[in-house]
């Protein structure tokens, strides 16, 4: 069994770095747009920037872009984003509504260290 994952194990990680991606983008179009029932926020504001960094950043991601660098900013924004919004509300995560934000931070922490993977648009330009 664990011989036939690692086989597919390429397909695997593209699928959760894609997967990812678009969670940490619809974050973006609630942001930007006011989709998914969210609220479009003044582009100048914290929120319409940390939007646009969130579309932008979700789509290089989910291309594997310059995955390196869009996961490592996305990280650091997920780790501001958890701290300026749900730490003041609660010592844990769970108490705090912040689950998502780390789970986001630490997994594009490791994709940044991992790079894109071989289905990817980096990969093709190697």
């Amino acid at each position: 069994m664990e011989r036939v994952l690692s086989r597919f194990g390429g397909i695997f990680y593209a699928a959760m770095r894609v997967v990812l991606a678009l969670i940490y983008m619809a974050h973006g179009l609630q942001k930007v747009f006011g989709m998914f029932g969210g609220h479009a926020m003044p582009l100048h504001s914290l929120l319409g920037v940390a939007g646009v960094l969130e579309l932008v950043l979700g789509a290089l991601i989910a291309l594997g872009l310059f995955t390196s660098w869009a996961a490592f900013i996305a990280s650091g924004e997920m780790a501001v984003a958890y701290f300026r919004a749900h730490a003041p509300l609660g010592q844990w995560p769970i108490e705090n509504h912040g689950e998502l934000a780390v789970v986001l931070c630490f997994a594009f922490l490791y994709i940044a260290s991992q790079g894109a993977g071989r289905l990817s648009v980096d990969a093709a330009r190697r």
